[in-house]
Protein backbone atom coordinates (compact mmCIF):
# COMPACT_ATOMS: atom_id res chain seq x y z
CA UNK A 1 0.00 0.00 0.00
CA UNK A 2 1.72 3.44 -0.50
CA UNK A 3 1.09 5.47 2.00
CA UNK A 4 -0.23 9.11 0.33
CA UNK A 5 1.70 12.14 0.10
CA UNK A 6 0.64 14.60 3.82
CA UNK A 7 0.18 17.43 1.84
CA UNK A 8 -2.84 16.41 -0.65
CA UNK A 9 -4.99 16.68 2.57
CA UNK A 10 -6.81 19.46 3.24
CA UNK A 11 -9.18 20.96 5.75
CA UNK A 12 -10.94 22.49 3.08
CA UNK A 13 -11.79 19.23 1.17
CA UNK A 14 -13.82 18.42 3.85
CA UNK A 15 -16.97 19.90 5.10
CA UNK A 16 -17.62 17.82 7.98
CA UNK A 17 -13.91 19.38 8.85
CA UNK A 18 -14.47 22.65 8.26
CA UNK A 19 -17.46 23.04 10.27
CA UNK A 20 -15.69 21.79 13.33
CA UNK A 21 -12.90 24.38 12.54
CA UNK A 22 -15.19 27.20 12.51
CA UNK A 23 -16.83 26.07 15.78
CA UNK A 24 -13.05 26.05 17.06
CA UNK A 25 -12.77 29.50 15.83
CA UNK A 26 -16.07 30.62 17.07
CA UNK A 27 -13.95 30.24 20.87
CA UNK A 28 -10.78 31.31 19.82
CA UNK A 29 -9.05 27.65 19.28
CA UNK A 30 -7.61 26.74 16.72
CA UNK A 31 -6.82 22.77 15.95
CA UNK A 32 -3.34 22.51 14.14
CA UNK A 33 -3.39 18.44 13.82
CA UNK A 34 -7.03 18.75 12.20
CA UNK A 35 -5.59 17.86 8.60
CA UNK A 36 -4.52 14.56 9.95
CA UNK A 37 -8.19 13.28 9.92
CA UNK A 38 -9.00 14.61 6.35
CA UNK A 39 -8.63 11.27 5.34
CA UNK A 40 -11.55 10.00 6.99
CA UNK A 41 -13.92 11.86 4.65
CA UNK A 42 -12.06 11.16 1.45
CA UNK A 43 -15.13 10.05 -0.86
CA UNK A 44 -12.92 8.47 -3.33
CA UNK A 45 -11.13 6.11 -1.05
CA UNK A 46 -14.52 5.45 1.22
CA UNK A 47 -17.57 6.48 -0.62
CA UNK A 48 -20.05 8.49 1.17
CA UNK A 49 -21.19 7.76 4.89
CA UNK A 50 -23.99 6.19 3.79
CA UNK A 51 -22.59 4.19 0.93
CA UNK A 52 -20.44 2.56 4.06
CA UNK A 53 -23.65 2.02 6.05
CA UNK A 54 -25.39 0.56 3.40
CA UNK A 55 -22.18 -1.58 2.27
CA UNK A 56 -21.67 -2.65 6.25
CA UNK A 57 -25.39 -3.25 6.91
CA UNK A 58 -25.99 -5.55 3.73
CA UNK A 59 -22.49 -6.83 4.17
CA UNK A 60 -23.46 -10.71 4.12
CA UNK A 61 -27.12 -10.32 3.10
CA UNK A 62 -27.15 -12.35 0.08
CA UNK A 63 -25.41 -14.96 1.88
CA UNK A 64 -27.58 -15.19 4.88
CA UNK A 65 -31.14 -15.45 2.48
CA UNK A 66 -29.32 -18.47 1.03
CA UNK A 67 -28.46 -20.00 4.18
CA UNK A 68 -32.04 -19.73 5.31
CA UNK A 69 -33.37 -20.78 1.84
CA UNK A 70 -31.31 -23.85 2.14
CA UNK A 71 -31.88 -24.69 6.12
CA UNK A 72 -35.65 -24.40 5.43
CA UNK A 73 -35.55 -26.78 2.29
CA UNK A 74 -33.71 -28.91 4.47
CA UNK A 75 -36.24 -29.15 7.07
CA UNK A 76 -39.09 -29.78 5.08
CA UNK A 77 -36.96 -32.49 3.56
CA UNK A 78 -36.36 -33.76 6.16
CA UNK A 79 -40.31 -33.96 7.03
CA UNK A 80 -40.82 -35.56 4.25
CA UNK A 81 -38.55 -38.64 4.51
CA UNK A 82 -39.72 -39.01 8.30
CA UNK A 83 -43.32 -37.75 9.14
CA UNK A 84 -43.89 -36.72 12.41
CA UNK A 85 -45.95 -39.61 14.01
CA UNK A 86 -48.70 -37.89 15.68
CA UNK A 87 -50.26 -34.70 14.80
CA UNK A 88 -48.85 -32.29 17.54
CA UNK A 89 -45.37 -31.93 15.74
CA UNK A 90 -43.86 -32.19 18.64
CA UNK A 91 -45.79 -29.88 21.42
CA UNK A 92 -46.51 -31.36 24.40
Amino acid sequence: MKVPDWKTYKVENAPELIRVQEALARKGLKDPWLRNEVWRYEKKEWGTVKSRWQSSIFRGFKYGVAAFVVTVAIEKGLELVNPPKDGHHGHH
